[in-house]
């Protein structure tokens, strides 16, 4: 049976922007959409009531991902919609349920303080145990913020891709992290724009003579890593059009800054199975609270 392109859906807005996105994902990679919602378990005594009994709330719960195939059915010809309800907590079941996706879409709410967006506890919890690729999509997000604007100046579905954006480490350039980024950047025609950071040196502050030669080796050693990390990828996706960012100083502000314009921003996530929990990482936690675009979460060793 072939994974499919599955999206949690709870009948926000965040999520239905979500389930929209997924139905694009789904098309772009010739796979079925799956829509799970799942419905918590109601105490004994609320499910007891008569004005909110089982059969209700089933009836209620189920409508939900029913009436949204519906929708995505109409509105994009030729994809295969699939839905699934589950009973259980939610956390639990949507890992449950990323585990035979080829990637899983959340949705993710708007502004929050300071300028950045809100992501939910149970999007973050899924995010760090999971093992597939996890996309977080904003509330309001259109197919036209992921294009360029057409000539006249017009959000347009229609122009070309906005390029992809991938951070990368290149002292730990995982194959996971660069296929999923070259294989996005391909099916969509667009560049991938790969955003690596090295950081400045402690003697640069203090203007010590051979400051400048020491500051230009490590950039030197930092571009040969980058595109020696870069080579077999490019190989295996001969049309790739990728652009090398390398930058100096912080690496969390440099991919937020360079996905102001991405139809997609993607960032690593080290798989830890240590005692201290899972954990997503700087770059990926300022990625989710900052950037606008979709942002994919690519867990890897």
């Amino acid at each position: 049976m072939p994974r499919t392109v599955t999206v949690g859906l709870d009948g926000s807005p965040e999520s239905r922007a979500a389930a929209e996105w997924g139905a694009r994902e789904a098309l772009l990679r010739g796979l079925p959409l799956k829509i799970v919602h799942v419905a918590e378990p109601a105490p004994v005594l609320v499910a007891q009531a008569p004005q909110v009994g089982p059969d209700t709330s089933q009836h209620w719960t189920g409508s939900v991902p029913r009436e949204a195939a519906e929708g995505l059915r109409l509105r994009h010809p030729g994809l295969e919609v699939l839905t699934e309800q589950l009973t259980g907590p939610v956390t639990e079941s949507l890992c449950d349920a990323a585990d035979s996706a080829e990637l899983l879409a959340l949705g993710s709410r708007g502004f929050g303080g300071i300028g950045g967006f809100v992501v939910g506890s149970v999007s973050l919890a899924v995010v760090a145990r999971v093992e597939r690729p996890v996309v977080l999509v904003r509330a309001g997000e259109q197919a036209a913020d992921e294009h360029r604007m057409d000539p006249a100046g017009v959000p347009s579905a229609a122009t070309p891709y906005l390029p992809v954006v991938l951070a990368l480490d290149v002292d730990h350039p995982d194959d996971t992290l660069l296929e999923f980024a070259f294989d996005a950047a391909v099916r969509r025609e667009t560049p991938l724009r790969v955003v690596s950071v090295w950081p400045e040196t402690a003697v640069s502050y203090y203007r010590f003579p051979g400051d400048l030669g020491l500051q230009d080796e490590v950039e030197r050693n930092h571009r040969t890593a980058l595109a020696e990390a870069l080579r077999p990828w490019r190989q295996k996706f001969p049309g790739a059009d990728v652009i090398e960012a390398n930058r100096c100083g912080s690496a969390a502000q440099a991919v937020v800054d360079a996905s102001r314009e991405a139809s997609l921003a993607i960032v690593g996530r080290r798989i830890r199975t240590g005692s201290l929990g899972a954990h997503i990482g700087h770059v990926t936690h300022a990625a989710l609270h900052h950037i606008g675009a979709p942002v994919a979460v690519v867990a890897h060793g």
